[in-house]
C-alpha cells in the first residue's frame, strides 16, 4: 500500500502536540470529571480531543473521526482515525507519570498507520502496515523469550472490575503462577508498545475499546509479535479483548487463561 506520506505525517504530530499538552498541565490540578464508578475524565481529555479534531477536519475533512471523549457517528468513509487523547487518564489525575496519546489511520476497516506517544519518556512509537515500527525512528522487535515462566507479562483491570473482580483474579492468578513477573502500568497502549519493544513479552486485558488498542496492535504486529482475541480467535477490536505477545508464548499463554 502506498501511502500519502502526510498520513503518518500527521499522526505523530497529532500525539505529539498531545503530549505537549498532556505534560503542561500534569500536576497542576486539572479539573477531574466521573464517567463511572471508578472511570475519569480530565479536562485534559477533551482539550487533547477537541485540538485533533480541528486538526482533522482541516486537512482531511471526508475523514471519520472515531475518540474516546466524543464518539464519532460513521459517515462511512474510507479512512477513519481511531484516537485516545490521554490514555492512562487515571494514572494522569493521580500524578503517576505513566500515559500516552494513541491514534491510527484505518483505510477500509485495516489499520494502516500509527503512532503512539510517551511525553514523559518522549518515546515515539510508530508504525505502518506493511513495512514496520519504530521506537524514535528505531526498528522495533518482539522479544524472544520462548516459555511463559522467562517472560514478563502486563495486564490491566477493566471500569467494571468491582462487578467481575472474583473474573478478572482467576485469570490474573492463573497466569501469575506461571509466570517470571506481571505488571500493571494502567495505559493499555504504552502495555502493548512495551510488548513490541521487547520490554514486555505479552499483555492481556478485556472489556478495552478501539482507541484504547488500534495503534498499538499495528506497532506489535509490525515488531514481529502476534495479536488475537483471549479466546485464539481473530482480533476484533470492538469485542473488546485481546491477546498480544512476542507470538513465541501466544499459544502457551491461551492455554493458561483458559478463555
Amino acid at each position: 500500500m502506498n501511502l500519502n506520506p502526510q498520513l503518518l505525517a500527521t499522526a505523530i504530530e497529532a500525539v505529539v502536540r498531545a503530549g505537549d499538552l498532556q505534560i503542561a498541565k500534569f500536576g497542576t490540578g486539572v479539573r477531574v470529571e466521573k464517567k463511572g464508578a471508578i472511570d475519569l475524565v480530565t479536562e485534559v481529555d477533551v482539550e487533547v480531543e477537541r485540538m485533533f479534531r480541528a486538526m482533522i477536519a482541516e486537512r482531511f475533512p471526508d475523514h471519520d473521526v472515531l475518540a474516546e471523549e466524543m464518539g464519532g457517528a460513521s459517515r462511512g468513509a474510507s479512512h477513519r482515525w481511531v484516537f485516545d487523547p490521554l490514555d492512562g487518564t487515571t494514572n494522569f489525575a493521580h500524578g503517576v507519570p505513566i500515559f500516552c496519546a494513541s491514534l491510527a489511520l484505518e483505510i477500509d476497516g485495516e489499520a494502516a498507520v500509527a503512532a503512539v506517544y510517551d511525553p514523559n519518556r518522549e518515546e515515539l512509537f510508530t508504525a505502518e502496515a506493511g513495512i514496520g515500527s519504530w521506537l524514535n525512528g528505531q526498528p522495533l522487535k518482539a522479544s524472544h523469550s520462548a516459555t511463559v515462566l522467562e517472560s514478563m507479562l502486563v495486564t490491566g483491570f477493566p471500569y467494571n472490575v468491582h462487578e467481575k473482580a472474583d473474573e478478572f483474579l482467576k485469570t490474573f492468578a492463573q497466569v501469575l503462577k506461571q509466570a517470571r513477573a506481571i505488571r500493571r502500568l494502567g495505559s493499555a497502549a504504552i502495555d502493548i508498545c512495551w510488548v513490541a519493544a521487547g520490554r514486555m513479552d505479552g499483555f492481556w486485558e478485556a472489556s478495552l475499546k478501539p482507541w484504547d488498542t488500534r495503534a498499538a496492535a499495528l506497532v506489535l504486529e509490525e515488531a514481529g509479535g502476534k495479536v488475537t482475541g483471549m479466546d485464539g480467535k481473530t482480533w476484533v477490536p470492538d469485542d473488546g479483548h485481546i491477546l498480544a505477545t512476542n507470538g513465541l508464548i501466544h499459544d502457551e499463554v491461551l492455554r493458561i487463561i483458559g478463555v
